[in-house]
This record gives structure tokens, C-alpha cells and sequence, in this order.
């Protein structure tokens, strides 16, 4: 059977929207709406680049506690949004681990310190570490787009993505079970169009659920729920106790629609999955 709750997707209030629902094993149960129609990601696009992050550190180009962006602070840093930098500027605003400051500053600072150690630039890095090994031929960063905000995406393309992180092939099993661990432990902050978290948990380069109230995921995820939203009305997550991920798309900037329409389809899908008795495409 195929998974009905995609179609969900026709209410938003958008003009083109595509989602869809993706086991480990790359088996798609089901989508709606423009499968390779090419969306801006915006935040959506430090999952990929987070990913590309752990690609260079397994490759022996970079270490997770290095130093890297400001003074005492170190990649780990910059995956965690800990280390201090300013949202959407490159000025220091508190100590490395002290708050959780969401930062596309420290994601740029990231693909900087990439570029330099592997000698290849980010958006370079990106195509040749992640979105070519997955099959990836939709998606890009061009140039000097920002691994912040900058990718563009189908979601054909972010299916894959999905299922990739839910049963790695890339990275070691334990190193995309770091970047699901929570860094920093009782880090407080604020999570972008949801006000402050205490606390305010992430991972490397995925935010993490866990009791965060009010979230973009819905009230029936898991607290191990990982993933991302984007403000161009984007968003991935990843429920392990589901073994499930999901990917929606859409050409609406994030707003009070998101902010309604998105946890009741998650809990749709979830609902459906429990209700479940086979996979399907």
C-alpha cells in the first residue's frame, strides 16, 4: 500500500509544494506533488553540508575539535551552533559553548575551513563527497552560495539524502550517531521562529527534537526526532523510532502557515505509518 498522507500537501497554502516518506532502505512509501521540480533549500542545506563536514573529518582532513571560526572555538563548535557567532554575521557575541546561537555565519566559516584543509572549494567538496556518491545530479551549491542557505534540491534528491542518513553508506554507523547526539548538554538558546529553548538542543548540523515545545515536527515525533527546516518553507526530519524520514518542499517563505500546517501532517504520517501493515511505493 502506499502512504496517503503526502496528499495532505494540497491543503498548504503554497504555490508548488512536493513531500515525501522514506525508509532506511531507500524504499519511498509514498509521494505528492513535483518529485523533480528544483527547490531552494535555505537551511535545509546544512544537513548536506554537515554531512560533507564528516565525509573530510572521516577522511583525515579535519578533526571535530580542531580549531576553527573564533578564537577557542572548533568545528564541533561550528556543527553545534556553540561557537558563539552571530546569526547572519561574522561578529563574536558570547564564548565558544556558552549559548546556543544559530549561526549560517558559522556554517560559512565551516566551508572556509573545509575548502583551506582539503584544498577543494566547499561547493566542490559538497558535489564530490555527498550529492555524487547518492546520486545526487539534482542538487547543487553554486560557487560561493553560502553551505548555510544557499543549495538548491529536488525531492527525488533529498529521498536519497534520507535514506542515507537513516543507514549510512558514507560515513561510519558511529559517526551519524555523534552528529544525532546531543553536543553540549543543557545549552540554552533560541530556535528560529520558535522563540527560546532551554534546552535548546542540536546535534552536528541536525537540530534534535527532544522536548522542545512549540517545534516545526509534530506532537506524536519521537524525542530522538533529528533534522532541519528551512526558511523557504523546507524541512527533513528523521524519527528512529518510526524508522522513518520525511521530506517536504515548497516555494512559500516559512511563516505562521508553516507553523500550522506542518505538525499536523507529520503527525498524519506517523499515524498512517503506526496503521501500517506493509511497506509500499
Amino acid at each position: 500500500m502506499s502512504l496517503k498522507s503526502p496528499v495532505l500537501i494540497e491543503n498548504w497554502p503554497v504555490p508548488t509544494a512536493a513531500a515525501g516518506v522514506v525508509r532506511a532502505d531507500g524504499t519511498v512509501l509514498g509521494t505528492h506533488g513535483p518529485t523533480g521540480h528544483r527547490f531552494p533549500l535555505a537551511s535545509v542545506t546544512k544537513p548536506l553540508a554537515a554531512y560533507a563536514v564528516l565525509v573530510a573529518y572521516e577522511e583525515g582532513a579535519i578533526e571535530l575539535d580542531e580549531p576553527a571560526g573564533p578564537e577557542g572555538s572548533t568545528v564541533r563548535h561550528l556543527l553545534a551552533h556553540t561557537s558563539g557567532l552571530a546569526f547572519d554575521d561574522h561578529r563574536v557575541t558570547s564564548a565558544p559553548g556558552e549559548r546556543r546561537l544559530y549561526s549560517n555565519a558559522g556554517f560559512e566559516q565551516l566551508g572556509d575551513h573545509i575548502a583551506k584543509a582539503t584544498e577543494i572549494p566547499f561547493a566542490e567538496y559538497l558535489r564530490q563527497a555527498v550529492l555524487e556518491p547518492l546520486g545526487m545530479t539534482s542538487t547543487s551549491l553554486e560557487g560561493a552560495g553560502s553551505p548555510a542557505k544557499d543549495a538548491t534540491s529536488t525531492l527525488d534528491d533529498l529521498l536519497r539524502f534520507a535514506a542515507e542518513v537513516q543507514a549510512p553508506r558514507l560515513l561510519d554507523v558511529r559517526t551519524v550517531a555523534e552528529a544525532m547526539t546531543v553536543q553540549y548538554p543543557g545549552t540554552k538558546g533560541v530556535l528560529p521562529g520558535y522563540g527560546h529553548q532551554n534546552p535548546n538542543d542540536w546535534g552536528l548540523g541536525f537540530e534534535i527534537r527532544d522536548a522542545k515545545s512549540p517545534h516545526w515536527t509534530g506532537g506524536s515525533s519521537s524525542p530522538r526526532t533529528f533534522g532541519h527546516f528551512g526558511q523557504s518553507g523546507t524541512f527533513l526530519w528523521i524519527d528512529p523510532a518510526a524508522d522513518v524520514a520525511c521530506v517536504a518542499l515548497a516555494d512559500r517563505a516559512f511563516g505562521p502557515w508553516a507553523v500550522e500546517a506542518w505538525p499536523p501532517f507529520t503527525d498524519a504520517v506517523l499515524a498512517e505509518l503506526r496503521g501500517s501493515t506493509g511497506a509500499a511505493t
